[in-house]
């Protein structure tokens, strides 16, 4: 991310349903358990919206079916409005082991007010905690990317879930190109995490730490997500 655009909205997403307060706790310490395909796995689909306190912690379940396979992780919603980079890299590490701090990251990352520049800073983050070489780092250069480059990236995130590694996308959203609940007037730079994916219906499963407008885990189809990260990268 450089810097995302800091949203004033909070309300419940036009699709889906609002999770109900047993299922969301905003307690820090005791994380509610979500279940990600109670209402489907169709392009626009709320699983969580509404909570969209900074530091708001949620328990996302994990799930396995014929053509679903989506990774149980410890979602935050970010604590500053230019933390997206840690806040995305929290969720990844968190499907593996107890993730550091927001803070803690923002400090291995370098992130700074004006962002975490490279998705690079990402990719060596989520190795060195977790003592591993299997991320790297995936430049997605063409806009719109190439047959080549989408091909790839959905051959990503389906070995990286089916392994348990989320990944980290860093994505550019411009007005008419965005995930929902984006500020339909400004283009935002923003990095997210990629935490399932549903081969029936080409979707993936979007944990993002901005909730903008509320929306905190929703599906987005696969050629969206593709369209979305030139001329950035990812993670995986």
């Amino acid at each position: 991310m450089r810097k995302r655009v800091v949203s004033t909205a909070i309300a419940v997403a036009a699709v889906g349903a609002l999770v109900s307060p047993a299922a969301a706790q905003t307690d820090p310490a005791r994380p509610g358990s979500v279940h990600v395909l109670s209402h489907g796995s169709e392009a626009g689909t709320a699983v969580v919206s509404g909570h969209n306190e900074k530091g708001t912690r949620l328990s996302v379940a994990g799930v396995r079916t014929k053509s679903a396979h989506t990774l149980p992780v410890d979602y935050q919603v970010q604590e500053t409005g230019y933390w997206c980079g840690p806040a995305a890299t929290r969720i990844a590490l968190s499907a593996r082991i107890a993730a550091p701090s927001q803070a803690d990251l923002a400090a291995q990352l370098g992130t700074t007010e004006a962002g975490t520049d490279h998705i690079s800073q990402v990719t060596g983050v989520l190795n060195a905690n977790l003592g591993t070489g299997w991320y790297e780092t995936k430049e997605m250069p063409d806009d719109p990317p190439t047959q080549a480059q989408k091909d790839l990236l959905w051959n990503d995130i389906v070995l990286d879930i089916d392994k348990n590694y989320p990944l980290v996308a860093n994505i550019v959203a411009p007005p008419g190109n965005q995930p929902p609940g984006y500020p339909s007037d400004q283009t935002i730079y923003h990095y997210f995490t990629v935490i399932g994916y549903d081969d029936a219906n080409r979707t993936v499963l979007i944990a993002d730490p901005a909730s903008f407008g509320g929306n905190q885990i929703y599906w987005l189809s696969f050629d969206q997500l593709a369209s979305l990260i030139p001329p950035k990268g990812y993670a995986a």
